[in-house]
């Protein structure tokens, strides 16, 4: 495969530190999910207050995924076809444009069930688009060595933002009323547009083969999906992803009834709900931090497996103990494993996928591993309404431990280096390497 480069020439840092390309893409990223912990924490639970059937809970968690099912792959073609940087601010933007209608509507108390789905699904739509642009940017602002520590950097700001501080703040705006919860989110996403836009600078679309800039968008979408099909490494990975976010999305789809009010299980508010989830932040906030460590102590494919192997057995815990605190402490364990497993796997990807493809192939694994999401909450709210909610629990726990055993037989044997790339990135990483010399 030719090899490309990307048209960025302020973007790698010059020096040990991580500079100013980066620091700009983190920014944002951190502003960007303090609002998406505001809307996915305050979403479910003000649809609450106008129903309690878990049919119409699962739906606003199906609806949050279906554009990912949707619009993925063609996501994935325009994103390696324009600037990165630019597709970003844009999905921004939109984004802010939404939640201030949004905000409109709950000030003027118009607020529904259909309004709220209709709300998070244009709301999944710049999801999309901004987080393709945002993982297929990474490898662009630092070399391929250092993916790992800058991806649990991402991840790490992701959690604290999402969980740590965005579930909390949730909680207290919705006290203060649902119009000021998705004004503050809206207010966010347009903060973190405008410092993408100020603080990153370059252009960052791929530099096309003659053949490439010949493709049509059908053939470039055939490209990504052939590419994640027939790799060694790639194929089992998106397999396994599809089916565990499949497995997970039910399980909490439907959580929030087992754990939130006087008849639940665990008999929290709708204002201490959101504390719940401190724990997982935590936990995936030092995940994220101690993944190059735990990479080198026992291997990077390994460390994939065994993480996510704990990380399910430890759904059954609040099944089996139904006790807020036990519930917590399982749940920051969840978060600690899913944040070395998800660390692992996002730095293979943008390793071993060459630059010009890694809008495609993300959005192509963005398809299979979040297309099964909306089915997963469905599923999991109908089997729920009949067979009850630990019987749904320990279902999907059970389901995604033989999920985790088709992934450890199929990652057996191989073995990936942890400076490799893709063969067609060679000459690319040598000139970037080039570059920082200079």
């Amino acid at each position: 495969m030719p090899a490309t480069e990307v048209q960025s020439p302020e973007v790698i840092a010059d020096s040990p530190r991580w500079g100013r390309g980066f620091s700009a893409q983190l920014g944002s990223t951190g502003l960007a999910n303090l609002g998406d912990g505001i809307v996915q924490t305050m979403a479910p639970l003000v649809a609450l207050g106008l129903t309690t059937s878990p049919v119409a809970i699962s739906l606003l968690s199906a609806v949050s995924w279906l554009p990912s099912l949707l619009l993925s792959i063609a996501a994935g073609v325009i994103v390696d076809r324009t600037d990165r940087r630019r597709v970003q601010v844009v999905a921004l933007v939109g984004r802010a444009l939404i939640l201030l209608a949004a905000a409109g509507a709950a000030a003027m108390g118009l607020l529904s069930i259909p309004l709220l789905v209709a709300v998070v699904l244009a709301y999944g739509v710049t999801e999309v688009f901004a987080d393709l642009g945002a993982s297929s940017i990474l490898p662009a602002l630092v070399s391929p060595d250092r993916l790992p520590a800058a991806n649990g950097r991402v991840l790490g700001v992701q959690q604290v933002a999402n969980n740590f501080v965005g579930a909390p703040v949730a909680g207290f705006l919705l006290v203060l009323g649902a119009g000021l919860g998705f004004g503050t989110s809206a207010a966010l996403a347009a903060l973190a547009a405008a410092v993408l836009w100020i603080g990153l600078r370059g252009d960052f679309r791929p530099v096309r083969t003659v053949e490439g800039q010949a493709a049509s968008a059908l053939a470039e979408v055939r490209d990504g999906l052939r590419f994640v099909f027939t790799h060694r490494l790639i194929r089992p990975l998106v397999l396994a992803s599809s089916l565990l976010n499949f497995a997970f999305t039910g399980y909490f789809a439907v959580f929030v009834l087992w754990a939130v009010g006087p008849d639940s299980a665990l008999g929290l508010s709708q204002a201490q709900y959101p504390l719940l989830t401190l724990g997982f932040a935590l936990g995936a906030v030092v995940g994220s931090l101690c993944t190059e460590a735990a990479q080198r102590l026992i291997g990077e494919l390994p460390l994939l497996a065994s993480s996510l192997v704990v990380s399910v057995v430890l759904l059954a815990v609040p099944v089996w103990w139904p006790n807020p605190w036990v519930t917590a402490a399982a749940l920051a364990l969840v978060g600690f494993a899913n944040a070395l497993g998800n660390v692992v796997a996002q730095s293979l990807r943008q390793r071993l996928v060459p630059s010009e493809l890694l809008g495609r192939v993300g959005g192509a694994s963005r398809t299979l591993a979040f297309g099964l999401m909306p089915l997963g909450a469905l599923l999991a709210g109908g089997f729920a309404e009949v067979a009850g909610l630990a019987t749904t629990f320990l279902t999907t726990a059970g389901f995604a431990l033989l999920v985790c055993g088709y992934l450890a037989l199929a990652l057996r044997g191989a073995s990936v280096g942890p400076g490799s790339v893709a063969d067609g990135d060679q000459e690319a990483v040598a000139q970037r390497e080039q570059g920082r010399g200079e």
